[in-house]
């Protein structure tokens, strides 16, 4: 099958295949004659491999890890699980940090009054400026 078809076989965007090839994520495709790229269904089963580990947040290069283990057909599935737990850990560490950010914007929303005065501790704080109460709700 061509590039196309691959891609909507495993879910993976054609730009992205052309991409995991090109950092070595996977191993080049075969052509045809004339040049095209050719998947058979091995590789589309390595593309939709990949497809899931990236949904899960695996990073490229771990991703590029869980393939090698995934190959080795003598690895300790312990390897595997480590892999696993450390991205879980990954994982809620960016949950904490992604609440924090939105306690942070909710804090900054509460601040500001929407109304029509151009100050705002909203964008003083994108600006890092200390917020002074520029957009109290009383009117001056």
């Amino acid at each position: 099958m061509n590039i196309g078809e691959a891609a909507r076989a495993s879910g993976v965007s054609a730009k992205m295949i052309r991409y995991y090839e090109e950092t070595g994520l996977i191993p080049p495709a075969g052509r045809t004659g004339s040049g095209y790229r050719t998947y058979g269904p091995k590789e589309v089963q390595v593309l939709r491999f990949v497809r899931r580990a990236r949904d899960l947040g695996f990073p490229m290069e771990k991703v590029g890890d869980l393939l090698a283990l995934w190959r080795d057909r003598e690895r300790a599935s312990a390897d595997v699980k480590r892999l696993a737990e450390g991205q879980i850990e990954a994982l809620e560490t960016r949950i904490r940090e992604m609440m924090e950010m939105k306690a942070a914007l909710e804090h900054l929303v509460h601040a500001c009054a929407g109304d029509a005065r151009p100050d705002c501790p909203i964008l003083d704080d994108l600006g890092g400026r200390v917020a002074a109460n520029h957009c109290s709700t009383t009117k001056n």
